[in-house]
């Protein structure tokens, strides 16, 4: 008996609400499937399909209101409920040997959706058929996803290929393919969606999102998370400067980014396959073990400043957009103000300044701007006066603000 590798792998999904057909979506024909949609008209490529229902458990007796007759107008082949002049050759949804069935349509959807019908003669009896459209509303019609994937381009060998692609070299051994995570998106999410990926390796998620955006020109969002671990000592990945695979996940994405505007896309698509860096770490604050009857006036120094000494103003923005359960993608700007360093998040969400010395002066410049929340360092300020005088020069000139201090 030889020695047959496995190269299959196995996918477990589950919805919260399987009812709800938002949950679980289907993928769009293609290949064989769309080559099924073989007629076309001003409305684009569609497929005939039997308005007839098939399943002899629907019949004149369990769904009386689904049988009645049709007619035809043979020179057009259109259709209708009722006889006329022209609609003059009468249909009944029987089995060519006699047996009572019903249609699949009620009276009143025919008469609104008409138009979809078509009739056909074959061997001297008419066939009513219903215009299915590859292309409606335009989307392209979907099916559901079947229970076992044979595409070769979903494979790891793929995978591994689509990285290669990128960085020249094989840097991962095992990388799933953006193609079968392309699906798995698809089914899952829609438009506007944010796709999480808890163990991001080198970021196929991510790859696979924005080829979807690019292609559909849809606006999905990703959150990539992977701990900073070690790449392999003398792997190809260490080689080549990437010490650990968060490292590698990240430049993953800027290729990939890179490599999709570099092609056709979507007209509709924004083009945004930028992406934010944040890393998990302790408290902004200093740390502070010790009841009040326990501090002696030595340690009085080091609680001088609340904020650690290593961490940048970058780092006291992003915790106060946590605290603010303010969106941490909002486009940031940074300018120097009277000599000091003000960051704007969406214009004027948030103002921030985390710089010593702040005045008086620069104060009632930040309030003229009206912003929805402001946010100062609490030792930041020029003297106790200033500090004190904050919320009052708010409260005049902009009293929507809401003003805090860390």
């Amino acid at each position: 008996m030889g020695f047959h590798p496995n190269t299959h792998e196995s996918i477990l999904i589950f919805v919260r609400d399987g009812l709800n057909s938002n949950c679980v979506g289907g993928l769009e024909k293609d290949g064989r499937m769309a080559d099924e949609y073989n007629r076309s008209d001003s409305n684009g490529a569609y497929r005939l399909l039997g308005l007839r229902n098939r399943n002899q458990a629907f019949n004149p007796v369990t769904r009386p209101n689904l049988y009645f007759p049709l007619y035809v107008n043979p020179k057009n082949l259109a259709v209708s409920t009722k006889q006329d002049d022209s609609f003059t050759d009468e249909v009944w949804p029987d089995t060519p040997d006699g047996t009572k069935t019903c249609w699949t349509w009620g009276k009143e959807k025919v008469a609104k959706e008409g138009d979809l019908l078509i009739a056909e003669e074959s061997r001297g009896e008419w066939r009513v058929y219903r215009k299915d459209y590859l292309n409606k509303d335009g989307e392209t019609a979907k099916t559901m996803a079947k229970s076992l994937w044979t595409d070769k381009e979903i494979t790891n060998d793929y995978g591994r290929s689509s990285v290669k692609e990128l960085f020249g070299k094989a840097v991962m051994d095992f990388p799933k393919s953006p193609a079968l995570l392309e699906k798995l998106i698809k089914i899952g999410s829609n438009d506007g969606d944010i796709v999480l990926d808890f163990f991001a390796g080198s970021s196929s998620t991510a790859h696979a999102l924005m080829n979807i955006n690019a292609t559909e020109g849809s606006n999905r969002k990703f959150i990539m998370v992977q701990l900073p671990e070690s790449t392999p000592e003398g792997s190809t990945a260490r080689s080549e400067g990437y010490k650990t695979i968060s490292d590698l996940s990240k430049e993953r994405i800027r290729r990939a980014g890179k490599k999709i505007l570099s092609g056709q896309c979507h007209s509709n698509w924004n083009q945004d396959v930028g992406f934010r860096v944040l890393k998990v770490d302790t408290s902004n604050m200093q740390d502070v073990y010790y009841r009040p009857d326990y501090i002696v006036q030595k340690d009085l120094l080091s609680a001088v400043d609340n904020t650690k000494s290593d961490r940048t103003s970058e780092d006291l923005l992003f915790q106060v957009l946590v605290d603010w359960g303010i969106d941490l993608t909002l486009p940031i700007r940074r300018e120097v103000v009277q000599g000091k360093t003000i960051f704007f998040v969406d214009d004027n969400a948030l103002a921030a300044c985390f710089d010593a010395g702040v005045t008086e002066d620069l104060v009632k410049y930040l309030a003229g701007l009206h912003p929805l929340r402001i946010v100062f360092r609490d030792n930041g300020f020029v003297s106790d006066a200033v500090k004190i005088n904050v919320e009052q020069i708010f409260r005049e000139l902009s009293p929507g603000t809401d003003v805090k201090a860390i």
